[in-house]
């Protein structure tokens, strides 16, 4: 079996703002094992992001905290360490993909500067042995001339060439986890693809974790070993992908699942959708946060927020109905 990697308990994560303090991340707590890949799915605004930034602490500051909860990178948490200490985890231990390529890159630097920047932080690598070290990671992501490229600005190339860069940076120092937060965001449709068989490359060769955040569920099929569904900052369901996509309990996800458009779906038919919206974190309600738009809600659901109950194995449901729905649908 492998071995585990990160593990994250109980995290609670909160922002100051003009109404007072909110929780964008309420008790999340997942693991990600050596070699696998995670990924996180939801609508925007359900706590992704702001999980993986809580992972790097890369909060914004001074309105976010970590107010409870472990991050736990081979036994060290990460919740706990110094700020120097985090400067090495970040590039090191851990590498990041950025939704942006264009905000994650400095516009007034070369891509050279800031590639080989990463290397002298972590590697203390001389001038020379960083520059042909940069090289080498840009071909290997599959930029062509890439020497001629260590010269040229983040504006001077195509956003599938940046995100190439982004890539580079992020794994420059060979990291043992990937954190890759909407990696093909204003990609077109073949980019994507490359972008994401790129990652699944570099993961098998370098032996490297990988959680991939995203709120495309067709992605999470072909790239994910186990999934972590969440919803208004909490994780609604967990488990394999087998799980999630074969016998996914939580009306949510099954919500999910049922707006993808399909092959056999009959011409000018209507795809399914979740009415409602996502309640405000400044307003969230009692119970259940999928209440005010699920078909199966009754009157405990506003009353009583329900815990992540398991079933077999790692999947997890956070419904109090998820029986009774399992017996209604056959």
């Amino acid at each position: 079996m492998s071995a585990t990697l990160l593990r994250v308990n109980n995290l609670i994560t909160e922002f100051d703002t003009d109404e007072g303090r909110v929780r964008a991340v309420d008790d999340v707590s997942f693991s990600v094992d050596t070699g696998e890949t995670l990924g996180i799915v939801g609508e925007s605004g359900c706590g992704k992001s702001v999980t993986a930034l809580s992972i790097m602490r890369l909060l914004p500051q001074p309105m976010g905290h970590i107010m409870g909860g472990e991050i736990l990178l081979r036994g060290e948490d990460l919740t706990g360490v110094t700020l120097g200490r985090m400067e090495e985890i970040r590039g090191g231990s851990i590498g990041m993909v950025f939704q942006e390529p264009m905000t994650a890159l400095n516009p007034v630097h070369t891509i050279g500067r800031q590639l080989t920047e990463v290397l002298y932080l972590h590697k203390k690598t001389s001038k020379q042995q960083a520059t042909r070290e940069a090289v080498e990671m840009l071909d290997k992501v599959g930029i062509p001339s890439p020497d001629l490229r260590l010269g040229e600005y983040p504006h001077q190339l195509s956003g599938g060439m940046r995100q190439r860069v982004v890539i580079a940076m992020a794994l420059a120092c060979k990291p043992s986890l990937l954190i890759a937060d909407e990696p093909t965001t204003a990609l077109d449709v073949t980019i994507q693809a490359q972008i994401l068989e790129l990652i699944k490359e570099l993961q098998y060769e370098m032996g490297m974790a990988v959680i991939l955040i995203t709120h495309d569920l067709g992605v999470i099929a072909e790239t994910s070993n186990s999934v972590v569904v969440m919803y208004a900052g909490r994780v609604a369901e967990q488990g394999t992908v087998y799980d999630i996509f074969d016998r996914s309990r939580h009306p949510y996800t099954q919500g999910l699942l049922a707006s993808i458009p399909r092959l056999d779906t009959e011409p000018k038919s209507e795809l399914p959708i979740i009415r409602g919206m996502v309640p405000g974190l400044q307003d969230l309600p009692e119970g259940c946060r999928f209440e005010n738009r699920c078909p199966h809600r009754i009157d405990a659901c506003t009353r009583h927020a329900p815990r992540l109950e398991k079933m077999r194995g790692m999947h997890g449901v956070a419904c109090i109905r998820w029986k009774e729905i399992m017996e209604s649908n056959g």
